[in-house]
């Protein structure tokens, strides 16, 4: 199978999961954080409902400096969950065009991740959209802990949850 296939198939996937992950996300909760040192609720939230966009920049863009010297334009906070789907769709929107635009071969080529500046990791841009996609697993996971303690639903992802009425 072409990795460009194989990243299609499982950029279709990681869509569905992560659009049952943020179905049910209770609003008004965009400050809350668990613990001082986590994120808040909110931005984990826009950075999940995005985070498939980054297949896009990482095909499109030789590097990423994730701590410019001068920051990047944040974008507008998602507050409701017609904002959240509808940026999930077109983050994979993005994330299709540019996959069905390249090749394998282009895929081997380097990316570069930097933080102020100096490189902070260098990959093939294969590997680094395979780790993309285990990143936004692992934010998802995150943000199933964050709904439990906000006492909202939390959706059966790859197994069995509580609140599923298939598992029950």
């Amino acid at each position: 199978m072409q990795l460009t296939k194989m990243y299609l198939s499982v950029l279709e996937r990681e869509v569905e999961r992560t659009q049952r992950a943020l179905l049910d996300v209770p609003e008004g909760h965009d400050e809350w954080k668990p613990h001082p040192k986590s994120m808040e609720f909110g931005r984990l939230v826009g950075m999940i409902a995005s985070m498939p966009s980054w297949v896009a920049l990482i095909i499109t863009e030789d590097e990423l400096d994730i701590a410019p010297d001068v920051p990047h334009h944040a974008p507008p906070p998602l507050c409701t969950r017609d904002e959240l789907r509808s940026a999930l769709e077109k983050a994979a929107e993005s994330a299709r065009v540019a996959l069905s635009g390249t090749t394998d071969v282009f895929l081997e080529t380097s990316w570069t991740l930097k933080a102020h500046g100096k490189a902070v990791s260098v990959m093939s841009r294969s590997d680094m959209i395979t780790d993309t996609f285990a990143h936004l697993a692992h934010h998802r996971g995150q943000l199933t802990v964050y709904l439990r303690l906000l006492d909202a639903t939390v959706p059966a992802l790859y197994g069995p949850s509580a609140d599923d009425p298939r598992y029950t």
